[in-house]
């Protein structure tokens, strides 16, 4: 419970998202075609959540470092447990894209 709400307040440790990229990252955005379409981070991929689990083989790497990002961070949190529920290794919610795209 304090974890949580340190992670709300913005309390816990954070985590250095231009680093991940220099590392390999890749960011997934999965919001809907139409939302991607209208403003996203350049060289993301566009994975809506819903369609996600039928799209995991676009993701070779298990190992390979992912971002997500949507637009409030609910459906990236989602993605996340997607993510690693199916064994991608190293996944970090980006949150909303909009602010993921200022701490790039």
């Amino acid at each position: 419970m304090i974890t949580f709400l340190k992670r709300i307040l913005g309390l816990g440790p954070t985590t250095n998202y231009k680093a991940l990229l220099q590392q390999g990252a890749i960011i997934i955005d999965v919001r809907s075609k139409d939302e991607y379409n209208s403003g996203h981070i350049q060289n993301s991929l566009n994975i809506p959540v819903d369609a996600l689990r039928l799209n995991l083989g676009k993701l070779k790497n298990k190992n390979q470092i992912i971002i997500t990002c949507c637009a409030s961070g609910m459906r990236s949190a989602s993605a996340k447990s997607i993510l690693k529920a199916n064994g991608f290794s190293e996944v970090y919610n980006g949150g909303g894209w909009a602010s993921l795209k200022s701490k790039l």
